[in-house]
């Protein structure tokens, strides 16, 4: 499928205070971001115009700047503006938000002190995946060989842009095989997430998940936990070992761009997509749709 390349794409992107024709946002090759990871970004949705859950986000987003030893300059109200400004200005009903801050590129080291912090924020089209009857199917995941690192490792609270540099590379890998993701384990080698999605499980009607300790506890997926409380559904927030899979019945993702998302495989274990996964499907779609 061919996708427009985004450095070629129309419209407007908010950039240090500014908005800027899309096709003028630029950062210089030498910029610290770029080649040590110095950057962390959100992934949001607008659903009807308004960007659901925006201020947690933005309070997201400014706790990994501080994880990464630097502070956005511009206060949670200016970036719940800003943002705001970019899906009004470009006419977005409903779309993607990515905010994006980094170090600049006054110094090239390890060091940077320094450096400017510059933040941009764009939107794009970025309709669901599937529709509900597609989704029931289930998607294939893989499982990952790289393992989530150990939280005295690396700021696994961050939503840093340096540590989705291993999800890449399992993507690929799954992809390459025919899967949609993978599954990537913690770094004891129990369940913690896919590349860019929280994974719940179903058994004896409750739903069981990984206890968010060495990877983000997901706005979708603290919303999807409410959700299912409401319903009165149980939540199980613990540790998971792979071999307890064999004994699940169902397996949904969480995360901004999946919504909802159910799964049919992970490697060698089968889930079969169910009430669950579908309740929760039409009721995260009625969250969102809420103004």
């Amino acid at each position: 499928m061919s996708v427009l390349p985004f450095d070629q794409r129309e419209g407007f992107i908010w950039m240090n205070g500014k908005l800027l024709p899309w096709k003028d946002a630029h950062l210089h090759v030498l910029s610290h971001g770029l080649h040590y990871g110095s950057s962390v970004f959100e992934g949001e949705r607008a659903y009807g115009g308004k960007i659901f859950k925006s201020l947690e986000h933005t309070e997201r987003f400014h706790r990994s700047a501080e994880l990464l030893d630097f502070k956005i300059p511009y206060s949670v109200d200016e970036i719940e503006a800003a943002k705001q400004l970019v899906v009004d200005k470009n006419g977005m009903d409903s779309c993607y938000v990515r905010p994006v801050a980094w170090r600049g590129s006054e110094m090239m080291a390890v060091a940077a002190q320094n450096a400017t912090i510059h933040v941009a924020i764009a939107v794009w089209d970025w309709p669901s995946m599937f529709d509900v009857n597609e989704k029931m199917r289930g998607i294939r995941l893989d499982i990952a060989e790289y393992r989530r690192p150990d939280p005295k490792t690396a700021p696994c609270n961050s939503k840093a842009a340096g540590l989705y540099m291993i999800c890449t590379i399992s993507k690929h890998a799954a992809e390459r095989k025919g899967y949609a993701d993978a599954m990537m384990l913690d770094w004891q080698g129990r369940v913690a997430e896919c590349t860019g999605a929280n994974i719940f499980f179903t058994k004896d009607g409750a739903i069981h998940t990984p206890t968010a300790d060495c990877f983000l506890d997901g706005i979708t997926r603290r919303t999807v936990i409410d959700l299912a409380q409401r319903r009165g559904i149980g939540v199980h927030e613990r540790r998971i070992t792979p071999d307890e899979l064999s004994g699940f019945n169902e397996c949904f993702l969480t995360g901004t761009g999946a919504e909802v998302t159910p799964v049919s495989e992970v490697g060698p274990y089968r889930f079969t997509p169910g009430n669950i996964s579908r309740t929760l499907m039409e009721d995260y779609t009625a969250e969102v749709n809420k103004h």
